[in-house]
C-alpha cells in the first residue's frame, strides 16, 4: 500500500507545481490585496513586505468532516475492516480538536498544527441460557472499543517564491516547509461478561493500547489570488517514512479562503488523508491502515 501512496503523492505535486494556482492555508497577511495597474511597482512593494519586521499571527480553527473512512484496524494481532460514513462516524464522536498556528516574519514562517479525535463503540445484550428458557439466568456482554488519534506538528517554512502577475496585478506564491510530527495513537476493546445469579463477579478483559512515536515530516502550498478578497489554493504534507511504525501519512487539501472581512477569512475546501502504521504491543501486532476524505471547514483570524 506504500508504494500506491508513493505513487498518489507524486502525481499530486507534479499537479501542484505545473499548475501553481491553488492555496488552501494562505499566510497571515494583515493587508488585503488591491489591484494594481499593469507596468507598476507592485512587485517591489511586495518584496519589501517581506523583509518586514513585524511579526503576522494567524490562528485557524477547523473542521474535517470524512464522508468516507476505510481501512483496516488491527488490535492484539485481529484485524477488522472499518467503513464508515459521515452519519457512523458522527454517531460515534466522543471529543474532537483541530486548529492550525502560524507565525510569520519576512520570508521566514513557524506553522503548527494540532488535531485530536476520539471514537467510541459502546454495545451491550443480554442472551438467556438456551437449555433451560425457563431458568432466570441471564448473561449480560458489554463492549467497548475505544479509538484515539491525535498530533502535534512544528514546521519550518520559507516563502520561496511571491509575486503578481503582469496583466491581472494578481498576487502569486509558493511555500515550502519541513518539520516534525508528534503522533499518538490508541486502540484499546474491552469485555465484560457477568452472569446474574448468586453474586459472580463480572469477568472482563482489555485489548490492544496506545502507542506514541515522532518522525520528520515535509511540505508545500502553492496559491493565487483570483480577486481582492479570494484566493485558491492547495497544501500537501507528508510524514513518516518508516519512523516509528509509520510508513507513509499524508493530506491533500484543495480549497478557497475568503477575506470577508479585513481581519478574518473562512475557508472552504475537501481534504484527502490517509495513515499506514503497524507496530506491536505485548498483546501481537497493533496497526492502523486507514484512508479519509470530506470536506474541510476552517475560520482564521489574523493580527
Amino acid at each position: 500500500m506504500a508504494r500506491k501512496g508513493v505513487a498518489k503523492i507524486l502525481l499530486c505535486l507534479v499537479m501542484l507545481l505545473s499548475n501553481c494556482v491553488l492555496l488552501a492555508q494562505t499566510e497571515p497577511d494583515n493587508h488585503p490585496s488591491k489591484p494594481e495597474e499593469p507596468g507598476s511597482h507592485s512587485a517591489a512593494r511586495d518584496t519589501a513586505s517581506l523583509v518586514a519586521s513585524d511579526w503576522r499571527i494567524a490562528i485557524t480553527p477547523y473542521l474535517f468532516l470524512p464522508l468516507r473512512t476505510k481501512g483496516q484496524s488491527t488490535v492484539a494481532g485481529t484485524t477488522v475492516d472499518v467503513d464508515l460514513n459521515l452519519k457512523k462516524t458522527l454517531e460515534l464522536l466522543n471529543v474532537a480538536f483541530s486548529a492550525r498556528l502560524e507565525a510569520w516574519r519576512g520570508r521566514f514562517g513557524l506553522v503548527s498544527d494540532l488535531y485530536y479525535v476520539n471514537l467510541r463503540l459502546k454495545e451491550g445484550a443480554t442472551i438467556r441460557p438456551p437449555r433451560n428458557p425457563d431458568l432466570n439466568i441471564d448473561i449480560n456482554i458489554d463492549v467497548d472499543a475505544d479509538t484515539r488519534q491525535g498530533w502535534v506538528a512544528v514546521f519550518g517554512v520559507y516563502r520561496l517564491l511571491e509575486g503578481r502577475f503582469p496583466h491581472s496585478g494578481r498576487r502569486y506564491f509558493w511555500d515550502i516547509g519541513v518539520g516534525a510530527r508528534w503522533n499518538r495513537i490508541k486502540q484499546e476493546v474491552e469485555a465484560r461478561v457477568g452472569v446474574d445469579i448468586a453474586r459472580m463477579p463480572t469477568v472482563s478483559n482489555r485489548l490492544g493500547g496506545r502507542d506514541s512515536w515522532w518522525e520528520p515530516t515535509v511540505g508545500t502550498r502553492v496559491g493565487v489570488a483570483v480577486s481582492d478578497c479570494l484566493m485558491l489554493g492547495a497544501r500537501t504534507e507528508i510524514g513518516g517514512f518508516g519512523a516509528g511504525g509509520d510508513d507513509l501519512q499524508w493530506n491533500l487539501l484543495i480549497g478557497l479562503d475568503w477575506r470577508a472581512w479585513e481581519t478574518t477569512s473562512l475557508r472552504f475546501g475537501y481534504q484527502y488523508y490517509s495513515i499506514d502504521y503497524s507496530s506491536r504491543l505485548s498483546d501481537g501486532k497493533f496497526a492502523y491502515d486507514i484512508d479519509q476524505h470530506g470536506p474541510y471547514i476552517a475560520v482564521t483570524w489574523r493580527w
